[in-house]
């Protein structure tokens, strides 16, 4: 990577980590933590979904277990809670590799692999909500103790930077596959799958790796939420809600693009903050201007508004 591919990145987070300076009202912090936890597993998604043309329905299961392990390692074993996370993010890698090795061997692709991570994603849900490690249907709490040794800040700032630097390096991430020959594989399978074989490209093996790093980005955030909100169950940690924002947020942003899950993250969610203000807070209703949201962006996509603008000009 040059230098110009890595300043837009290093500026964003170098500007992003001034908000704490400018704003300490609790609810704005707590908007912009969880805003960049969901561009976190926005951008885990943008990797498989965006650069390699395999949408995934399910990365709740992803989420799921990064959060999980997190949770239980810290709660039922008292392992410290960096070496958990770190051991979430591995968890997550290794279930998006297993699901990748039994979906993508068996050939499946479109909306057939869509459906299996779905699958699998409501599978994980009913054992955790099911098995009394994780608390069962009660959900598993991780006790207050608010030292930076064990992962949790008396200051939402502190906590809010450990974010965005996690975000910011899986901006650098993105950008550096973007420009490798693994990111350019990923492009020849999502343009045209049996061309790119056809050249060399070892399919099985970069689509293997995408859903690897995919998922290991995707346990990250949900390891942030679990250490940010301290409580967990299997609703929320396997809820379709992820699957569906992660997916949203890029498309939404731009999918395919190194800042897109940023981008559309910070929409949905002021959208949806911007609605519940209007129309309070009835259940349901940031879904459905989410399912909006989407249909317009299928219909007009971004890239399409782009080149109107230009010839309007």
């Amino acid at each position: 990577m040059s230098p110009r591919d890595v300043w837009p990145i290093l500026l964003f987070g170098a500007v992003a980590a001034l908000l704490p300076v400018f704003v300490t009202a609790g609810t704005l912090l707590n908007f912009a933590i969880f805003t960049l936890i969901l561009a976190l597993a926005a951008q885990g998604w943008n990797i498989l979904g965006g650069f390699g043309g395999q949408y995934s329905f399910g990365h709740a299961a992803f989420f799921g277990t990064g959060a999980y392990l997190t949770a239980v390692l810290q709660v039922r074993y008292g392992v410290n809670a960096y070496v958990t996370f770190l051991a979430g993010i591995a968890a997550a890698a290794v279930v998006g590799w297993i699901i990748g090795a039994l979906s993508f061997r068996s050939g499946l692709r479109g909306s057939y692999f869509a459906l299996v991570t779905l699958a699998f994603a409501e599978v994980f849900r009913v054992l955790a909500n099911a098995m009394p490690v994780t608390g069962g249907a009660a959900g598993i709490l991780i006790p207050l103790d608010q030292r930076a040794a064990n992962f949790q800040f008396e200051s939402r700032g502190w906590f809010y930077l450990v974010v965005l630097a996690l975000v910011t390096l899986a901006l650098l991430l993105t950008r550096a596959l973007e420009k490798s020959r693994l990111g350019a594989q990923l492009v020849a399978v999502r343009e045209n799958e049996e061309a790119a074989r056809a050249v060399g490209v070892d399919v099985l093996r970069v689509k293997l790796s995408a859903i690897t790093l995919s998922a290991g980005i995707t346990g990250a955030a949900g390891g942030l939420y679990a250490q940010y909100f301290l409580y967990l169950d299997s609703t929320i940690a396997y809820g379709t809600w992820i699957s569906v924002e992660a997916l949203l947020a890029p498309i939404i942003g731009g999918a395919g693009t190194v800042f897109g899950p940023v981008i559309g993250a910070v929409i949905l969610h002021t959208l949806a903050e911007f609605t519940r203000t209007l129309v309070g807070r009835i259940p349901g209703i940031d879904l459905v201007i989410f399912g909006v949201l989407l249909i317009l962006v299928v219909r007009f996509p971004p890239r399409h508004l782009l080149r109107f603008v230009r010839w309007r000009r």
